[in-house]
């Protein structure tokens, strides 16, 4: 008896858990497909993750200060529909940061972990600028703009500030900002109701777990062994560079790249 339950357990298939990472800048991505997150780049990711029709779940390491809502939208429905299709839940696992656009991705798992140095949150949206428009006037220079529709060019930073401009900037970042809170609210449900999350903060990772914006904190192999048995298989899927991106330019994209990643995670110490 012993030796057939041996013979059982060693054929037996060991629960699988795909890891993937989506790591940096939301949108920031040249047009040589170097760095940053954008739909177009992690589509194939994506994809081949969940073509493990067996696997029990799919984990997503998420290490991104935000950037662009749309593109954040984006690769969360798209990781929403695969899901939903493939019947393969998700869970979401934020290293540094998931902050804005980064935890709009996490949201998109059916539950969220950290380390207990990860910071969490700031969900609004942001928009800064400079102004030049005092300093070319000291140098004398002349700012020549020429469109066709009145309202083309909007927040000129070498023309004074019109409140006209300011005002439907506020209208389009509200517009988003309702989106994005909708979104949070939706798939942390309970979890978050009377808290006050939707200010812009960002939180440590016990102050984050407290307000509901994760379930809990740890290593993700500790918690993928917790929920799926000790003897669980990790299959990690890394995201393929582009051809061109390796071999084109690539110094300069990668500069660029990295210039951009400094000053979004630079703006939560990182």
């Amino acid at each position: 008896m012993g030796m057939i339950s041996s013979i059982r357990k060693f054929f037996r298939r060991k629960p699988l858990v795909v890891v993937i990472r989506l790591d940096g800048v939301i949108g920031a991505v040249s047009r040589f497909g170097s760095g940053g997150l954008d739909d177009s780049n992690t589509q194939k990711l994506l994809e081949k993750a969940f073509e493990f029709e067996k696997a029990k779940a799919i984990a997503i390491k998420i290490n991104s200060p935000g950037g662009s809502p749309t593109q954040s939208s984006l690769i969360a429905s798209r990781i929403l529909k695969l899901s939903e299709e493939k019947k393969i839940p998700v869970l979401c696992f934020c290293e540094d940061v998931a902050a804005s656009g980064g935890y709009w991705l996490a949201c998109a798992g059916e539950e969220i972990y950290s380390d207990i140095n990860s910071i969490i949150g700031s969900i609004g949206v942001i928009s800064a600028s400079f102004g030049f428009s005092e300093l070319i006037s000291r140098y004398g220079i002349e700012r020549r703009v020429y469109t066709a529709g009145e309202e083309k060019s909007m927040l000129d930073p070498f023309q004074p500030e019109k409140a006209s401009d300011v005002k439907r900037l506020k209208a389009i970042q509200k517009a988003i900002f309702e989106n994005f809170k909708s979104f949070v609210s939706e798939r942390r449900g309970e979890k978050i109701k009377g808290k006050k999350i939707f200010n812009g903060e960002v939180w440590d990772a016990p102050r984050a777990k407290d307000l509901g914006l994760i379930d809990g904190i740890g290593m993700m192999e500790e918690i993928l062994e917790v929920k799926f048995g000790t003897d669980i298989k990790l299959k990690y899927i890394n995201k393929k560079k582009s051809f061109l991106s390796r071999f084109s330019s690539s110094l300069i994209n990668d500069i660029n790249s990295k210039i951009v990643e400094k000053y979004y995670f630079s703006k939560f110490g990182l």
